[in-house]
């Protein structure tokens, strides 16, 4: 399957699940109190949100300032939205995983992973097209009037 369809297939099945959830949840706790819930994790996650999002800012200009390129800081701020997005959705399922973006050892796992195997891998079908290429005659041009 191409990532796409597995994309769309999420989509259409986590809302769902998230009602599904919700329902459950709500028959066996009340309905007050899963609302009371849901508004809860919103409010921490956007609470959480915040706090890890500066962290990342503040590591992310310190990076600059000593002159290191902020590789894990760029990936990790958009983990840390898509969280904080998961979290403001109501249900239980995209607080789960919204919590996990939002969990500092996880996420830098995660921008691990994303640097070393998919960064790493874009640039090298042009590096190999590089070396393939022998015909290339190195120089210095200067054009004279």
């Amino acid at each position: 399957m191409k990532i796409f369809q597995i994309l769309f297939l999420i989509v259409l099945i986590i809302p769902f699940a998230e009602i599904y959830l919700l329902l459950q949840i709500g028959g066996i706790v009340g309905v007050l109190p899963t609302i009371l819930l849901v508004v809860f994790t919103a409010m921490l996650g956007a609470w959480l949100l915040r706090q890890q999002g500066f962290a990342t800012f503040q590591r992310f200009q310190a990076s600059l300032a000593q002159g290191v390129i902020p590789a894990y800081e760029m990936i990790e701020g958009p983990i840390i939205l898509v969280g904080g997005a998961l979290l403001l959705t109501p249900g239980f399922i995209t607080d789960m995983i919204g919590f996990a973006c939002l969990i500092p050892s996880l996420r830098r796992k995660i921008a691990q992973y994303v640097i070393e195997n998919q960064l790493v891998q874009a640039g090298a079908p042009f590096q190999q097209a590089a070396a393939a290429d022998k015909n290339v005659l190195e120089g210095e041009f200067r054009k004279e009037e």
